[in-house]
Protein backbone atom coordinates (compact mmCIF):
# COMPACT_ATOMS: atom_id res chain seq x y z
CA UNK A 1 0.00 0.00 0.00
CA UNK A 2 2.46 2.60 1.04
CA UNK A 3 4.02 1.79 -2.80
CA UNK A 4 1.00 2.56 -4.43
CA UNK A 5 0.64 5.74 -2.49
CA UNK A 6 4.31 6.67 -3.29
CA UNK A 7 3.39 6.02 -6.99
CA UNK A 8 0.41 8.24 -7.10
CA UNK A 9 1.71 10.87 -5.24
CA UNK A 10 4.33 11.30 -7.94
CA UNK A 11 2.09 11.16 -10.53
CA UNK A 12 -0.35 13.58 -9.10
CA UNK A 13 2.71 16.04 -7.78
CA UNK A 14 3.88 15.40 -12.20
CA UNK A 15 0.64 16.21 -13.51
CA UNK A 16 0.41 19.56 -11.38
CA UNK A 17 4.40 20.48 -13.06
CA UNK A 18 3.11 20.13 -16.56
CA UNK A 19 3.04 23.20 -18.41
CA UNK A 20 -0.61 24.22 -20.03
CA UNK A 21 -1.12 23.43 -23.64
CA UNK A 22 -1.07 27.12 -25.55
CA UNK A 23 -4.03 28.81 -26.44
CA UNK A 24 -5.60 27.64 -29.82
CA UNK A 25 -4.58 31.42 -31.38
CA UNK A 26 -1.60 32.07 -29.27
CA UNK A 27 2.05 30.43 -31.34
CA UNK A 28 3.68 27.18 -29.43
CA UNK A 29 6.79 28.17 -28.04
CA UNK A 30 9.02 25.71 -26.49
CA UNK A 31 10.63 26.81 -23.59
CA UNK A 32 14.35 26.35 -22.88
CA UNK A 33 15.16 23.36 -21.24
CA UNK A 34 17.44 24.34 -17.93
CA UNK A 35 20.48 23.36 -18.92
CA UNK A 36 21.83 22.82 -22.73
CA UNK A 37 25.42 22.37 -24.62
CA UNK A 38 25.88 24.12 -28.02
CA UNK A 39 23.90 27.74 -29.55
CA UNK A 40 20.40 27.27 -29.36
CA UNK A 41 17.57 29.85 -31.11
CA UNK A 42 15.25 30.41 -27.96
CA UNK A 43 12.52 33.58 -27.46
CA UNK A 44 13.35 36.62 -25.78
CA UNK A 45 10.88 37.49 -23.40
CA UNK A 46 9.48 41.14 -22.90
CA UNK A 47 10.80 43.67 -20.65
CA UNK A 48 7.05 45.71 -20.25
CA UNK A 49 9.16 48.64 -18.58
CA UNK A 50 10.72 49.03 -22.21
CA UNK A 51 7.52 48.26 -23.58
CA UNK A 52 5.87 50.86 -22.03
CA UNK A 53 8.78 53.88 -22.39
CA UNK A 54 8.72 53.16 -26.23
CA UNK A 55 4.52 53.37 -25.97
CA UNK A 56 5.19 56.41 -24.50
CA UNK A 57 8.10 57.83 -27.20
CA UNK A 58 5.71 56.84 -29.83
CA UNK A 59 2.81 58.83 -28.54
CA UNK A 60 5.13 61.81 -28.11
CA UNK A 61 6.06 61.88 -31.84
CA UNK A 62 2.62 61.68 -33.21
CA UNK A 63 1.70 64.74 -30.83
CA UNK A 64 5.03 66.43 -31.98
CA UNK A 65 3.59 65.76 -35.93
CA UNK A 66 0.60 66.66 -35.02
CA UNK A 67 1.28 69.72 -33.78
CA UNK A 68 3.64 70.62 -36.40
CA UNK A 69 0.84 69.65 -39.24
CA UNK A 70 -1.17 72.19 -37.22
CA UNK A 71 1.23 74.50 -37.47
CA UNK A 72 2.42 74.30 -40.98
CA UNK A 73 -1.58 74.61 -41.79
CA UNK A 74 -2.02 78.03 -40.31
CA UNK A 75 0.99 79.49 -41.93
CA UNK A 76 0.02 77.93 -45.21
CA UNK A 77 -3.74 79.91 -44.47
CA UNK A 78 -2.17 83.53 -43.36
CA UNK A 79 -0.18 83.09 -46.15
CA UNK A 80 -3.06 82.73 -48.54
CA UNK A 81 -4.83 85.26 -46.66
CA UNK A 82 -1.84 87.72 -47.44
CA UNK A 83 -2.35 86.50 -51.10
CA UNK A 84 -5.63 87.06 -51.19
CA UNK A 85 -5.42 90.84 -49.60
CA UNK A 86 -2.39 92.14 -50.62
CA UNK A 87 -0.97 95.33 -49.32
CA UNK A 88 0.63 98.16 -50.73
CA UNK A 89 1.88 101.41 -49.76
CA UNK A 90 -0.06 104.52 -52.15
CA UNK A 91 -0.10 107.69 -52.06
CA UNK A 92 -3.61 109.90 -52.81
CA UNK A 93 -4.52 113.32 -54.12
CA UNK A 94 -7.57 115.48 -53.58
CA UNK A 95 -10.15 115.18 -56.62
CA UNK A 96 -9.64 118.41 -57.85
CA UNK A 97 -6.15 117.89 -58.60
CA UNK A 98 -6.60 115.37 -60.87
CA UNK A 99 -7.96 115.65 -64.37
CA UNK A 100 -11.64 114.07 -64.85
CA UNK A 101 -11.67 111.89 -67.78
CA UNK A 102 -9.79 111.00 -70.80
CA UNK A 103 -11.84 113.76 -72.83
CA UNK A 104 -10.08 116.24 -71.49
CA UNK A 105 -7.30 115.73 -72.92
CA UNK A 106 -8.21 116.34 -76.77
CA UNK A 107 -5.97 113.19 -77.98
CA UNK A 108 -5.73 112.22 -81.30
CA UNK A 109 -7.03 108.95 -82.69
CA UNK A 110 -6.97 105.66 -80.66
CA UNK A 111 -8.71 102.36 -80.40
CA UNK A 112 -10.20 101.79 -77.15
CA UNK A 113 -8.32 100.46 -74.34
CA UNK A 114 -7.51 96.23 -75.20
CA UNK A 115 -6.87 94.03 -71.78
CA UNK A 116 -3.74 91.45 -72.32
CA UNK A 117 -5.02 89.15 -69.41
CA UNK A 118 -2.75 86.92 -68.44
CA UNK A 119 0.40 87.65 -70.30
CA UNK A 120 3.50 89.37 -69.83
CA UNK A 121 3.21 91.00 -73.51
CA UNK A 122 2.29 95.10 -72.48
CA UNK A 123 5.42 95.99 -74.96
CA UNK A 124 3.17 94.81 -77.95
CA UNK A 125 -0.25 96.19 -77.03
CA UNK A 126 1.31 99.47 -76.23
CA UNK A 127 3.71 99.20 -79.29
CA UNK A 128 0.32 98.16 -81.53
CA UNK A 129 -2.11 100.86 -79.90
CA UNK A 130 0.69 103.59 -80.91
CA UNK A 131 0.98 102.12 -84.41
CA UNK A 132 -2.60 102.03 -85.09
CA UNK A 133 -2.49 105.77 -83.90
CA UNK A 134 0.31 106.18 -86.04
CA UNK A 135 -1.26 104.83 -89.18
CA UNK A 136 -4.55 106.93 -89.25
CA UNK A 137 -1.88 109.78 -88.78
CA UNK A 138 0.01 108.94 -91.81
CA UNK A 139 -2.56 106.75 -94.07
CA UNK A 140 -5.75 108.46 -92.90
CA UNK A 141 -7.14 104.29 -92.31
CA UNK A 142 -8.54 103.44 -88.66
CA UNK A 143 -7.28 99.44 -88.91
CA UNK A 144 -7.60 97.34 -85.25
CA UNK A 145 -4.82 95.84 -85.43
CA UNK A 146 -3.24 92.09 -84.34
CA UNK A 147 -1.38 92.49 -81.07
CA UNK A 148 -0.83 88.24 -81.33
CA UNK A 149 0.70 88.50 -85.06
CA UNK A 150 3.62 90.75 -83.52
CA UNK A 151 3.66 88.81 -80.35
CA UNK A 152 3.90 85.08 -82.57
CA UNK A 153 7.09 86.31 -85.20
CA UNK A 154 8.77 87.85 -81.39
CA UNK A 155 8.41 84.12 -79.88
CA UNK A 156 9.97 82.61 -83.05
CA UNK A 157 13.10 85.68 -83.47
CA UNK A 158 13.36 84.56 -79.77
CA UNK A 159 14.12 80.65 -80.08
CA UNK A 160 16.24 82.05 -83.42
CA UNK A 161 18.32 84.02 -80.79
CA UNK A 162 18.36 81.72 -78.47
CA UNK A 163 19.42 78.20 -80.77
CA UNK A 164 22.11 80.80 -81.87
CA UNK A 165 23.68 81.92 -78.65
CA UNK A 166 23.84 78.56 -77.50
CA UNK A 167 20.96 79.07 -74.61
CA UNK A 168 22.32 82.29 -73.58
CA UNK A 169 19.69 84.13 -74.70
CA UNK A 170 16.31 85.48 -72.60
CA UNK A 171 13.59 83.43 -73.52
CA UNK A 172 10.39 85.19 -71.73
CA UNK A 173 7.30 87.19 -72.24
CA UNK A 174 9.05 90.44 -71.50
CA UNK A 175 9.99 92.90 -74.34
CA UNK A 176 10.30 96.59 -75.42
CA UNK A 177 7.90 98.59 -77.25
CA UNK A 178 10.71 98.99 -80.06
CA UNK A 179 10.16 94.74 -80.29
CA UNK A 180 6.96 95.63 -82.45
CA UNK A 181 8.82 97.92 -85.13
CA UNK A 182 11.14 95.58 -85.39
CA UNK A 183 8.85 92.60 -85.73
CA UNK A 184 6.67 94.91 -88.52
CA UNK A 185 10.39 95.46 -90.21
CA UNK A 186 10.46 91.83 -90.88
CA UNK A 187 7.41 90.53 -90.93
CA UNK A 188 4.60 93.21 -91.65
CA UNK A 189 1.40 93.41 -89.90
CA UNK A 190 -2.33 92.81 -89.94
CA UNK A 191 -5.92 93.38 -88.53
CA UNK A 192 -7.10 92.01 -85.77
CA UNK A 193 -9.73 90.13 -87.74
CA UNK A 194 -7.29 88.45 -89.66
CA UNK A 195 -5.67 86.80 -86.47
CA UNK A 196 -6.80 87.38 -83.49
CA UNK A 197 -4.28 84.89 -81.44
CA UNK A 198 -6.40 83.42 -79.27
CA UNK A 199 -8.28 80.17 -79.06
CA UNK A 200 -9.68 80.12 -76.20
CA UNK A 201 -13.74 80.59 -76.42
CA UNK A 202 -13.97 83.29 -74.21
CA UNK A 203 -11.65 85.77 -76.49
CA UNK A 204 -8.96 86.08 -73.93
CA UNK A 205 -5.37 85.74 -73.64
CA UNK A 206 -3.94 83.71 -71.38
CA UNK A 207 -0.24 82.33 -71.76
CA UNK A 208 0.50 81.14 -68.92
CA UNK A 209 1.03 77.43 -69.67
CA UNK A 210 2.34 78.25 -73.33
CA UNK A 211 5.13 79.83 -71.80
CA UNK A 212 6.31 77.58 -69.56
CA UNK A 213 5.86 75.02 -72.17
CA UNK A 214 8.04 76.81 -74.71
CA UNK A 215 10.88 77.06 -71.63
CA UNK A 216 10.55 73.83 -70.69
CA UNK A 217 11.13 72.82 -74.39
CA UNK A 218 14.16 75.05 -75.07
CA UNK A 219 15.63 73.68 -71.51
CA UNK A 220 15.60 70.22 -73.11
CA UNK A 221 17.67 71.87 -76.22
CA UNK A 222 19.82 73.05 -74.07
CA UNK A 223 20.73 70.43 -72.20
CA UNK A 224 20.97 68.23 -75.09
CA UNK A 225 22.70 70.28 -77.40
CA UNK A 226 20.39 70.51 -80.18
CA UNK A 227 21.17 73.81 -82.11
CA UNK A 228 19.63 72.67 -85.57
CA UNK A 229 17.97 75.93 -86.01
CA UNK A 230 15.46 75.10 -87.93
CA UNK A 231 14.68 71.71 -86.09
CA UNK A 232 14.04 73.93 -83.04
CA UNK A 233 11.94 76.56 -84.57
CA UNK A 234 9.86 74.18 -86.34
CA UNK A 235 9.14 73.15 -82.47
CA UNK A 236 8.59 76.32 -80.99
CA UNK A 237 6.36 77.17 -83.87
CA UNK A 238 4.12 73.85 -83.24
CA UNK A 239 4.05 74.99 -79.90
CA UNK A 240 2.72 78.28 -80.56
CA UNK A 241 -0.15 77.16 -83.30
CA UNK A 242 -1.44 75.27 -80.52
CA UNK A 243 -2.29 77.91 -78.29
CA UNK A 244 -2.23 81.21 -80.44
CA UNK A 245 -3.27 79.40 -83.75
CA UNK A 246 -0.95 79.62 -87.23
CA UNK A 247 -0.74 83.18 -88.58
CA UNK A 248 -1.78 83.08 -92.30
CA UNK A 249 0.93 83.89 -94.68
CA UNK A 250 -1.92 86.54 -96.66
CA UNK A 251 -5.48 87.64 -95.94
CA UNK A 252 -7.97 89.46 -97.46
CA UNK A 253 -9.16 93.09 -95.92
CA UNK A 254 -11.51 95.62 -97.88
CA UNK A 255 -11.73 93.25 -100.57
CA UNK A 256 -8.13 92.61 -101.46
CA UNK A 257 -5.68 90.34 -100.92
CA UNK A 258 -2.44 91.41 -98.85
CA UNK A 259 0.27 89.93 -97.14
CA UNK A 260 1.64 91.26 -94.02
CA UNK A 261 4.21 93.56 -95.46
CA UNK A 262 2.08 95.31 -98.29
CA UNK A 263 -0.17 95.61 -95.79
CA UNK A 264 1.78 97.71 -93.15
CA UNK A 265 3.51 99.50 -96.43
CA UNK A 266 0.59 100.23 -98.43
CA UNK A 267 -2.45 100.57 -96.86
CA UNK A 268 -1.25 101.72 -92.73
CA UNK A 269 2.29 103.51 -94.48
CA UNK A 270 4.13 102.78 -91.37
CA UNK A 271 7.71 102.68 -91.71
CA UNK A 272 9.43 101.03 -89.02
CA UNK A 273 12.71 102.76 -89.53
CA UNK A 274 10.99 105.99 -88.69
CA UNK A 275 10.54 105.56 -85.05
CA UNK A 276 13.28 105.75 -82.60
CA UNK A 277 13.90 104.78 -78.71
CA UNK A 278 15.11 107.30 -75.91
CA UNK A 279 16.83 106.64 -72.95
CA UNK A 280 18.27 108.92 -70.24
CA UNK A 281 21.06 107.65 -67.48
CA UNK A 282 24.64 109.16 -67.04
CA UNK A 283 25.64 104.65 -67.40
CA UNK A 284 26.20 106.29 -71.20
CA UNK A 285 27.45 109.23 -72.99
CA UNK A 286 24.52 111.47 -73.80
CA UNK A 287 23.47 111.80 -77.33
CA UNK A 288 25.05 108.40 -78.58
CA UNK A 289 23.76 105.39 -79.35
CA UNK A 290 23.72 102.39 -76.82
CA UNK A 291 22.29 99.36 -75.13
CA UNK A 292 19.75 99.64 -72.91
CA UNK A 293 21.13 97.13 -70.49
CA UNK A 294 17.72 95.42 -69.11
CA UNK A 295 16.62 91.81 -69.78
CA UNK A 296 13.65 92.53 -72.31
CA UNK A 297 16.25 93.98 -74.34
CA UNK A 298 17.00 90.38 -75.46
CA UNK A 299 18.12 91.40 -78.49
CA UNK A 300 20.86 93.36 -77.17
CA UNK A 301 20.43 96.14 -78.91
CA UNK A 302 22.38 98.91 -79.44
CA UNK A 303 20.60 101.88 -80.97
CA UNK A 304 18.97 103.17 -78.11
CA UNK A 305 19.71 106.87 -78.19
CA UNK A 306 20.53 108.65 -74.68
CA UNK A 307 19.58 112.06 -73.94
CA UNK A 308 19.65 114.19 -70.74
CA UNK A 309 16.75 114.32 -68.47
CA UNK A 310 15.67 117.83 -69.67
CA UNK A 311 15.62 116.91 -73.03
CA UNK A 312 14.24 113.63 -72.74
CA UNK A 313 11.13 115.10 -71.05
CA UNK A 314 10.78 118.24 -73.77
CA UNK A 315 10.76 115.40 -76.78
CA UNK A 316 7.48 113.87 -75.34
CA UNK A 317 6.26 117.33 -74.44
CA UNK A 318 7.13 118.44 -78.01
CA UNK A 319 5.32 115.17 -79.19
CA UNK A 320 2.48 115.96 -77.49
CA UNK A 321 2.19 119.30 -78.91
CA UNK A 322 2.42 118.44 -82.27
CA UNK A 323 -0.60 115.67 -82.15
CA UNK A 324 2.08 112.92 -82.17
CA UNK A 325 1.75 109.77 -79.18
CA UNK A 326 4.51 107.80 -78.21
CA UNK A 327 5.29 104.76 -76.17
CA UNK A 328 6.92 104.94 -72.56
CA UNK A 329 8.43 101.61 -71.02
CA UNK A 330 9.36 101.73 -67.55
CA UNK A 331 8.52 101.50 -63.97
CA UNK A 332 5.20 101.31 -62.70
CA UNK A 333 5.67 99.66 -59.21
CA UNK A 334 5.16 102.54 -57.09
CA UNK A 335 3.68 104.07 -54.02
CA UNK A 336 2.32 106.97 -56.27
CA UNK A 337 0.60 104.97 -58.87
CA UNK A 338 -2.82 104.45 -57.75
CA UNK A 339 -5.26 102.34 -59.47
CA UNK A 340 -8.69 103.62 -57.64
CA UNK A 341 -7.95 107.23 -58.44
CA UNK A 342 -6.42 106.38 -61.90
CA UNK A 343 -3.10 108.21 -61.34
CA UNK A 344 0.35 107.76 -60.72
CA UNK A 345 2.50 111.13 -59.42
CA UNK A 346 5.54 111.10 -57.17
CA UNK A 347 4.55 111.68 -53.33
CA UNK A 348 5.98 114.13 -51.10
CA UNK A 349 6.56 111.66 -49.25
CA UNK A 350 9.26 110.24 -51.51
CA UNK A 351 10.90 113.46 -53.08
CA UNK A 352 9.43 116.59 -53.70
CA UNK A 353 8.57 117.16 -57.49
CA UNK A 354 11.25 120.28 -57.50
CA UNK A 355 13.90 117.82 -56.53
CA UNK A 356 13.76 115.60 -59.44
CA UNK A 357 16.69 116.13 -61.57
CA UNK A 358 19.25 113.59 -63.83
CA UNK A 359 20.81 112.55 -60.60
CA UNK A 360 17.66 111.66 -58.42
CA UNK A 361 16.96 109.77 -61.56
CA UNK A 362 20.15 107.92 -61.67
CA UNK A 363 20.02 106.75 -57.79
CA UNK A 364 16.79 105.29 -58.34
CA UNK A 365 18.08 103.36 -61.53
CA UNK A 366 21.40 102.61 -59.78
CA UNK A 367 19.85 101.09 -56.89
CA UNK A 368 16.99 99.21 -58.33
CA UNK A 369 14.24 101.47 -57.13
CA UNK A 370 13.30 102.27 -60.68
CA UNK A 371 12.79 99.12 -62.46
CA UNK A 372 11.74 98.07 -66.24
CA UNK A 373 8.66 96.47 -65.71
CA UNK A 374 5.52 98.00 -67.92
CA UNK A 375 5.34 98.97 -71.14
CA UNK A 376 1.91 101.98 -72.00
CA UNK A 377 0.92 104.51 -74.67
CA UNK A 378 1.10 107.93 -74.25
CA UNK A 379 -2.40 109.73 -75.90
CA UNK A 380 -1.86 113.27 -74.76
CA UNK A 381 -1.07 116.15 -72.31
CA UNK A 382 -3.09 118.12 -70.22
CA UNK A 383 -2.03 121.35 -67.79
CA UNK A 384 -3.69 121.42 -64.57
CA UNK A 385 -2.08 123.83 -61.72
CA UNK A 386 1.15 123.51 -61.46
CA UNK A 387 1.59 119.99 -63.27
CA UNK A 388 1.32 118.93 -66.69
CA UNK A 389 -0.54 115.23 -67.13
CA UNK A 390 -0.30 112.68 -69.43
CA UNK A 391 -3.02 110.60 -70.69
CA UNK A 392 -1.76 106.90 -70.91
CA UNK A 393 -3.52 103.77 -72.44
CA UNK A 394 -2.61 100.86 -70.42
CA UNK A 395 -3.40 97.07 -71.29
CA UNK A 396 -2.63 96.11 -67.41
CA UNK A 397 -5.10 94.72 -65.10
CA UNK A 398 -4.91 97.25 -62.26
CA UNK A 399 -5.78 99.71 -65.14
CA UNK A 400 -9.64 98.25 -64.85
CA UNK A 401 -9.57 98.78 -60.91
CA UNK A 402 -10.59 102.52 -61.28
CA UNK A 403 -13.08 105.06 -62.87
CA UNK A 404 -11.51 105.31 -65.99
CA UNK A 405 -11.58 101.56 -67.19
CA UNK A 406 -7.78 100.95 -69.17
CA UNK A 407 -6.62 104.56 -68.64
CA UNK A 408 -4.34 106.36 -66.22
CA UNK A 409 -3.77 109.91 -65.83
CA UNK A 410 0.26 110.06 -65.28
CA UNK A 411 2.00 113.14 -63.57
CA UNK A 412 4.89 114.80 -64.63
CA UNK A 413 7.02 114.39 -62.10
CA UNK A 414 6.16 110.44 -62.28
CA UNK A 415 7.25 110.77 -65.37
CA UNK A 416 10.62 112.56 -65.63
CA UNK A 417 11.67 110.40 -62.17
CA UNK A 418 10.50 106.91 -63.47
CA UNK A 419 9.86 106.51 -67.28
CA UNK A 420 13.02 104.99 -68.89
CA UNK A 421 12.35 104.35 -72.54
CA UNK A 422 10.51 106.70 -74.87
CA UNK A 423 9.95 105.54 -78.35
CA UNK A 424 8.37 108.23 -80.83
CA UNK A 425 8.10 108.99 -84.36
CA UNK A 426 11.81 110.57 -85.33
CA UNK A 427 9.95 114.22 -86.04
CA UNK A 428 9.37 114.63 -82.81
CA UNK A 429 13.17 114.22 -82.25
CA UNK A 430 14.53 115.16 -85.56
CA UNK A 431 13.01 118.77 -85.77
CA UNK A 432 14.55 120.77 -82.98
CA UNK A 433 17.38 118.44 -82.54
CA UNK A 434 18.72 116.72 -85.49
CA UNK A 435 22.38 117.86 -85.19
CA UNK A 436 22.98 116.34 -81.92
CA UNK A 437 21.37 112.85 -83.36
CA UNK A 438 22.80 112.61 -87.04
CA UNK A 439 23.02 108.33 -86.96
CA UNK A 440 19.10 108.83 -86.65
CA UNK A 441 17.82 112.11 -87.89
CA UNK A 442 20.10 111.92 -91.30
CA UNK A 443 20.61 108.72 -92.06
CA UNK A 444 19.31 107.66 -95.91
CA UNK A 445 15.53 106.45 -96.27
CA UNK A 446 15.59 102.86 -98.14
CA UNK A 447 12.67 100.42 -97.62
CA UNK A 448 10.95 100.11 -94.53
CA UNK A 449 12.97 99.34 -91.16
CA UNK A 450 15.95 99.21 -93.32
CA UNK A 451 17.33 102.08 -92.12
CA UNK A 452 21.11 101.62 -90.36
CA UNK A 453 21.08 100.83 -86.90
CA UNK A 454 17.46 99.24 -86.78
Amino acid sequence: MALLSTVATILALGALSQTPPPAADAPAVTPPPSHWEGALYVAEPADPVLQDLEKAAKAQRKALADSREEVQKADAAEKQRERDNPKVLMGSLPADQIPGSPEEFGAPFFFPPVAQYLTGTCWSFAGTSFLESEARRLSGNKVKLSEMHTVYWEYVEKARRFVQQRGFSNVDEGSQGDGVTRIWAQYGAMPLEAYPGVLAEDGRHNHANMVRELKAYLRFVKSNDLWDEQLVLEGVRGILDRYLGAPPKDFRYGGKKWTPLEFMRKKLKVDPAAYVVLTSTTAQPFWKLGAYEVPDNWRKAKDYLNVPLDDFYAVLKGATEAGLTAVYGGDVSEPGKNAREDVAFIPEFDIPSEAIDQDAREYRIFSGLTTDDHGVHILGRLALGDHEWYLIKDSGRSARKGKHLGFYFFRDDFMKLKMLTLLVHRDALCGRWADKAPELCQAPEGPAGSRKGR
